[in-house]
C-alpha cells in the first residue's frame, strides 16, 4: 500500500499501491545489459545466479515470474548460500563485529582470501570467519602444506638439475568435476587439499635424499618427476581458486630448469 511505502514506485492503474524494491531492483539484471533496446542473448539466460539465503525468496518467486511475464528464460541455477558470520555472530554495525574485506585482503594477499573464503566457507551454509582462523589457515595450510612443498620439491629438482615438465597437459578428474559441476566449491577445494597432502607424505615416504645417495641417478630423476607430475595435476585444480598462485607454481614446474622461487609463496607470520 501507497500509504505505508511512499517511496516505493507507482503501479500503473492503482495509486494506491507501489512496487517496493525487490520487485523494481530485479529488473537490474538485465537492463544493465541493455534490455529491452538491445539483444542480450549473449549474457542471458544466466548459466548460474548467486543470491543469499535472506534474498532467496524474492529470487526464486518474484524474479522468474518477471521473467516469465516478458517471454524470457530463467537463470539455468540459481544457487542460494548462507552467511559469513563473525565469531560466531552476524555481523551488525550496532554490535560492533563487521569485518572488513579490504583489511583480510591486505594481511596476505587476494590468493590467502580467496583460499579461506573458499574452503573454510561452506558453499551454501552459515560459516565462520574470525582472524585466528584465518591466520591458522594461512599459516598451516597455505604456507606449510602448499608454500613449503613447492620450496621443497623445487630444491630438490635444482640438486639434480632437472629440466621442468614443458609438454605437462593435466589429465582429466571425474570426481572434482562432478564436485564443481555441484557448484560446491568448498568440498572441490578440501578434495585438492588432500592430494597435496598426499604429495607431501610420498616425500616424507620415499625420501628422494635418500635415493640421491644409494640409487641411480635415473631412479632419482624418476622418482621427482612423478612427484613434479603429481604437484602440477593438483595445481590444475587449484587455479579456479588461486589463479596467481598456481600460475607460479606452473612456471616454476615447466621451466627449462627447475629452480625454487625467490621468496616463498607464503611467507608465514607469526
Amino acid at each position: 500500500p501507497q500509504k505505508n511505502l511512499s517511496w516505493g514506485v507507482p503501479v500503473p492503474g492503482d495509486p494506491s499501491q507501489v512496487m517496493y524494491v525487490w520487485v523494481d531492483a530485479l529488473a537490474n539484471y538485465i537492463t544493465v545489459l541493455g534490455y529491452p533496446d538491445r539483444d542480450i542473448s549473449d549474457f542471458w539466460p544466466a548459466a548460474v545466479q548467486f543470491v543469499g539465503k535472506d534474498i532467496l525468496r524474492f529470487h526464486a518467486i518474484i524474479w522468474p515470474a518477471l521473467l516469465l511475464g516478458l517471454g524470457l528464460e530463467l537463470p539455468r541455477i540459481l544457487h542460494s548460500h548462507g552467511h559469513v558470520l563473525a565469531n560466531g555472530q552476524k555481523m551488525s554495525k550496532s554490535i560492533g563485529n563487521v569485518v572488513d574485506p579490504m583489511v583480510v585482503l591486505e594481511a596476505h594477499g587476494v590468493d590467502a582470501f580467496r583460499y579461506f573464503f573458499s574452503r573454510h566457507i561452506d558453499t551454501f551454509a552459515d560459516s565462520d570467519f574470525t582472524w585466528e582462523k584465518f591466520e591458522n589457515s594461512y599459516n598451516n595450510e597455505l604456507a606449510n602444506d602448499l608454500g613449503n612443498l613447492v620450496q621443497r620439491l623445487a630444491t630438490l629438482c635444482k640438486k639434480q638439475n632437472l629440466a621442468g615438465l614443458q609438454q605437462f597437459t593435466a589429465s582429466s578428474d571425474p570426481e572434482y568435476a562432478k564436485i564443481m559441476d555441484q557448484l560446491h566449491f568448498s568440498n572441490a577445494l578440501e578434495y585438492t587439499w588432500h592430494k597435496i597432502q598426499d604429495i607431501n607424505r610420498r616425500i616424507d615416504n620415499e625420501k628422494p635424499w635418500e635415493v640421491a645417495k644409494t640409487g641411480t641417478k635415473e631412479q632419482v630423476e624418476n622418482l621427482l618427476l612423478s612427484l613434479v607430475q603429481d604437484l602440477l595435476q593438483a595445481n590444475s585444480l587449484l587455479q579456479p581458486f588461486l589463479p596467481h598462485v598456481s600460475a607460479k607454481i606452473q612456471q616454476i614446474f615447466t621451466a627449462n630448469f627447475i629452480l625454487p622461487p625467490e621468496a616463498p609463496l607464503f611467507p608465514k607470520t607469526k
